[in-house]
């Protein structure tokens, strides 16, 4: 049992003295929150660029009441709306941007930006949250203060959107007592909510490795120090990072997802180039596979004459739920659509998410919700939002913002 369950049981009991927002409170925003999540659709803009995608949350937000705060961290929104006396204030944050990926979906309303598509379902989640939003504003049923998150620049990597608002001072501006986050998780059945207290997804970091040997001709091979020889030895040799150098308790990745080298059959090029994608969900694992993959790089391509340059960038940390909060937030799930649309524990994720910044900084806890077991999956050419989530997921956020702003402790 949790640690925490006796409070949260009292807390429970102690709160549900008022109503709050069920499914059926937001079912009549559904065409409204449809027509915006498409318009965004058709008109996706990638990292720091979503100046129309922004001016219209913007403007919407204005509209129903906010105080709206444009350009944190670029061209991040922050709207807050305060009501009564409490002292109590709560972030909930969606993601705007989109990814370099041409959209193939065949919809009538895909992306009219060459090259560019709402992939990850960003789109849907703004949409979500603007839901949330005017449901808020339209019932003020919460006694504190709501800061609702639009952020930029999710897709990015390392200085990403979540890095940049903190840099702007997000949480000295915009104080919140805790923060929460959504991602649609194609795989799992529409409507359903995923939970998971403490490492919930994995770090991220990447890693070039440039071999450098030696060209010359194909046919005198013994002239030259071969980087594609290398590179091929390399490829095998890092496969033994995870299998030999990683507790098997633990969970690490390390793929290696492209590699470079020449550009004739009769030629031997100077050098070879690949890029790797490593992945974990502990601090010492991480150093650890850091410190692997330089050895074996440095010790394979000395072995053969040559010389391995290493750029290793420490991407995204390890996402980690707070405890209290993912415990209030699963018993708003449950609320909401009954235990059995509730997986919790879900499985740890081996992707990688920039909300794990603002989890470094408050307590909070990220949601993942189901978008259907029949749907493509992220980051492909033919994914869509489900739009099915929309007033579910409007509704689960204004909820979580009452029960979270009717008296928890901070």
């Amino acid at each position: 049992m949790s640690e925490h369950a006796p409070e949260l049981e009292s807390y429970l009991g102690a709160t549900l003295k008022r109503s709050y927002c069920a499914l059926a409170d937001t079912a009549d925003s559904r065409a409204q929150l449809e027509s915006i999540r498409r318009t965004i659709h058709q008109h996706p803009e990638l990292a720091f660029d979503e100046v129309r995608t922004s001016g219209l949350v913007a403007s919407l937000l204005e509209g129903w009441g906010y105080a709206v705060t444009r350009g944190v961290g670029g061209t991040g929104v922050v709207a807050t709306l305060k009501n009564g006396t409490g002292r109590q204030s709560v972030g909930v944050r969606a993601d705007m941007d989109a990814l370099p990926i041409a959209e193939l979906s065949g919809l009538p309303y895909a992306s009219v930006n060459e090259g560019k598509m709402h992939a990850c379902g960003h789109d849907g989640h703004t949409a979500i949250l603007l839901g949330a939003t005017r449901q808020l504003a339209r019932t003020r049923n919460f006694d504190g203060t709501v800061h609702l998150i639009f952020q930029p620049a999710e897709e990015i990597g390392a200085g990403g959107g979540a890095e940049r608002m903190l840099a702007d001072g997000l949480f000295e501006r915009f104080p919140c007592d805790a923060i929460f986050g959504l991602h649609n998780h194609p795989g799992v059945e529409a409507g359903t909510f995923l939970f998971r207290s403490g490492p919930l997804m994995a770090a991220c970091d990447t890693v070039t490795i440039t071999i450098r040997g030696r060209g010359g001709h194909a046919a005198r091979p013994h002239q030259s120090v071969d980087p594609i020889l290398v590179a091929g030895s390399l490829v095998m040799a890092l496969q033994t990072v995870v299998s030999r150098n990683v507790d098997p308790n633990e969970t690490a990745v390390v793929s290696i997802g492209t590699l470079h080298a020449g550009h004739a059959p009769n030629v031997i090029p100077d050098s070879a180039r690949m890029e790797i994608s490593v992945r974990s969900f502990n601090p010492d694992v991480r150093l650890s596979l850091e410190q692997r993959i330089r050895q074996i790089a440095t010790a394979q391509a000395e072995s053969y004459g040559a010389v391995a340059e290493i750029d290793y960038v420490r991407g995204y940390p390890v996402l980690v739920n707070s405890e209290r909060e993912t415990e209030l937030a699963r018993q708003v799930a449950e609320e909401l659509v009954g235990p059995q649309k509730v997986v919790s524990p879900c499985a740890r994720i081996s992707g990688s998410e920039d909300f794990a910044y603002f989890l470094q900084q408050r307590p909070g806890c990220f949601v993942r919700l189901g978008n259907g077991t029949d749907q493509p999956l992220l980051h492909t050419s033919r994914y869509d939002f489900n739009d099915d989530n929309l007033t579910l997921g409007a509704a689960y956020w204004t909820r979580l913002v009452e029960r979270y702003l009717d008296g928890i402790d901070g």
